[in-house]
């Protein structure tokens, strides 16, 4: 009788510390998927804040080209206003459009020789190849983040615990159809 109880105790207790394993691991693969997802928007800020500058800098050589800075302004509005939000969605369809508009600009700033010369421009456009690559690889590592939680969610035993742990699986990161061609830039 007393061997029946040490064995029902000890499994009881294997069984709570299997589930908070099972809990912790869901809860820590979720909270990297957020600060993975914090890691774009740190990245689709910076690229905001670098637009101005660019922007500013295309204006004194290419005055008569405000369409393409229009477009610029408005494309880094919208991807400001996804920074703020959650959806992921938003995020990768504000990125596209900057992508887009970014394309445009650069076209028109070819035309102008000294612009291209001019050290602010080349400057901005440095850190902004930077941003772009460090913006790549925030991508990846979102969607490679989500990719273990979205295993964990949908495997025997965690997905046992998603439910306990308030875990669900989250959305990959994916450019809008269409993005897989370059801009096309017309004047």
């Amino acid at each position: 009788m007393v061997i029946a109880l040490i064995i029902i105790v000890v499994l009881i207790v294997l069984a709570v510390l299997f589930g908070m394993t099972g809990f912790n691991k869901l809860r820590k693969a979720d909270i990297t998927a957020q600060e993975a997802l914090g890691g774009i928007d740190v990245q689709l800020t910076r690229r905001a804040d670098l637009i101005p500058n660019l922007v500013n800098t295309v204006k004194g050589y290419a005055s008569h080209e405000s369409g393409v800075l229009e477009a610029v302004t408005a494309a880094r509005a919208h991807m400001q206003q996804a920074a703020q939000g959650s959806s992921v969605a938003d995020k990768a369809a504000a990125e596209a459009q900057m992508s887009g508009a970014l394309g445009r600009l650069f076209a028109v700033a070819e035309n102008y020789p000294q612009l291209q010369a001019a050290p602010n421009f080349m400057a901005l456009q440095t850190e902004l190849a930077e941003t772009e690559n460090k913006l790549s690889f925030a991508r990846q590592y979102y969607n490679d983040a989500v990719s273990r939680l979205n295993q964990l969610v949908q495997t025997i035993p965690w997905m046992l615990f998603a439910g306990m742990a308030n875990v669900r699986a989250r959305e990959f990161y994916q450019a809008p159809a269409g993005q897989e061609l370059p801009p096309q830039v017309q004047f």
